[in-house]
């Protein structure tokens, strides 16, 4: 069975990852202790590249990791991949976009949550990257209780949902992150490693 070292500590994020991947004939192993790589590059593939290259080299085995963010038309493409970094915690994040945006009509709040993921050996060679897009409008009000981060204002017109009001199932078929991780699965599903 092949090893794959999801290079995050985020737990919301695992469980989305481990509920896509499940499929496949993949050990999952998800890292311990510290880690926080500095996220120093200027685009979300950028900063995968970085957690995935450190947590490789960690482990010795091939890590997958994702940068993703949201990115705002009207605030020049804010908060992007600052978007974890944009405020102290999720309230004060989600707080800070609907401040910036409450001159905005609601017509021009068009936003989009992106996602880069690459896989990356512990050499630092890049075996495989994709990037999701999921696009929607920033509303003024906190709807729905799943998900986290920004998903209460990020709603979806095609699913008249915000992406916290979708069903884990709901969001693996149409979130950023899926979208990436269904590209990376289809190269995992292909590929020796």
């Amino acid at each position: 069975m092949k090893k794959l070292v999801l290079a995050t500590k985020n737990k919301n994020k695992v469980a989305e990852i481990n509920d896509i991947l499940k499929t496949l004939d993949i050990q999952v192993v998800e890292l311990k202790g510290e880690f926080n790589p500095d996220e120093s590059g200027s685009t979300f593939l950028e900063n995968a590249y970085i957690k995935a290259y450190e947590a490789a080299k960690l482990t010795g085995m091939p890590a997958l990791a994702d940068d993703s963010g949201l990115v705002i038309d009207a605030l020049g493409g804010r908060p992007g991949i600052y978007s974890a970094r944009y405020a102290d915690h999720t309230q004060k994040r989600n707080e800070k976009v609907l401040k910036e945006l409450k001159e905005v009509p609601s017509d021009k709040r068009t936003a989009r949550f992106v996602c880069a993921m690459v896989v990356v050996d512990p050499s630092g060679k890049t075996l495989h990257s994709c990037e999701g897009i999921c696009e929607g409008i920033i509303i003024n009000e906190y709807r729905g209780t799943n998900g986290f981060g920004y998903d209460p204002i990020f709603f979806m017109p095609e699913l008249n949902k915000t992406m916290a009001e979708l069903t884990l199932d709901e969001k693996n078929n149409y979130s950023h992150r899926s979208k990436a991780l269904k590209c990376i699965i289809e190269w995992l599903s292909q590929n020796k490693y």
